[in-house]
């Protein structure tokens, strides 16, 4: 039983999908990063501010953090089937992993207080 247990553990790493995989975290991880921002910028209207850049921070999402994402994404598309299987890329997939998701959970809050910052100064 033991025996079957590990082929199939051993069919299942054939079956990876680099590119699928990747996709899905960047999916997620710009779900991950829109509700933070609107939490975020929901947060920061309801405060004292009376600024438009609360809303500005949200049009970033649109035009410059979706684009981001999409590059990590556009790295692992152009893998054939045979590499999209190849568990080598298992180290680069984790590496880009993790950058997907500490972008999708820091940046709302970095940038949200970084315009927080510019309407304090101005």
């Amino acid at each position: 039983m033991n025996k079957a247990l590990h082929n199939g553990d051993a069919k299942a790493r054939r079956q990876v999908d680099w590119r699928k995989k990747m996709s899905d975290n960047v999916a997620y991880g710009l779900l991950v990063y829109t509700g933070l921002q609107i939490f975020v910028t929901m947060h920061e209207l309801q405060g004292a501010s009376a600024s438009i850049l609360p809303v500005f921070v949200l049009v970033m999402l649109v035009a410059a953090i979706i684009p981001l994402f999409r590059q990590f994404e556009r790295r692992w598309e152009h893998l054939g089937d045979e590499q999209a299987h190849d568990m080598a890329f298992r180290a680069a997939f984790r590496r880009d992993q993790v950058k997907v998701w500490l972008l999708a959970a820091v940046l709302p809050f970095v940038i949200t207080g970084a315009f927080k910052l510019l309407s304090a100064l101005f």
